[in-house]
């Protein structure tokens, strides 16, 4: 196993993690900033205001995104055991 056999796996491991992990982080960032910004304007500072609504959005991007995200790691774990014959020797 070469080192920049090591490297596009690590990159490869990284971007899947990223990929999946995006939609419920911009679901909560988008969720986040709307309600930062009805705080602002009405001067309401309720910490679970911003807590539980995050929450949901994210358990909602989960539901939304669930079929993607277990089929791109599927596919990378597949691609993962079809590597192993190229490790050995």
């Amino acid at each position: 196993m070469t080192p920049q056999m090591v490297i596009s796996i690590g990159r490869e491991a990284l971007t899947v993690t990223l990929m999946i992990a995006s939609p419920m982080l911009i679901f909560g960032l988008v969720v986040g900033l709307v309600i930062s910004i009805f705080q602002a304007v009405t001067q309401i500072n309720e910490m679970t205001l911003t807590i539980v609504p995050k929450i949901l959005a994210v358990a909602l991007a989960l539901l939304i995104f669930l079929p993607w995200m277990i089929n791109m790691m599927t596919d990378f774990t597949r691609h993962m055991f079809d590597l192993i014959p190229t490790l050995v020797g």
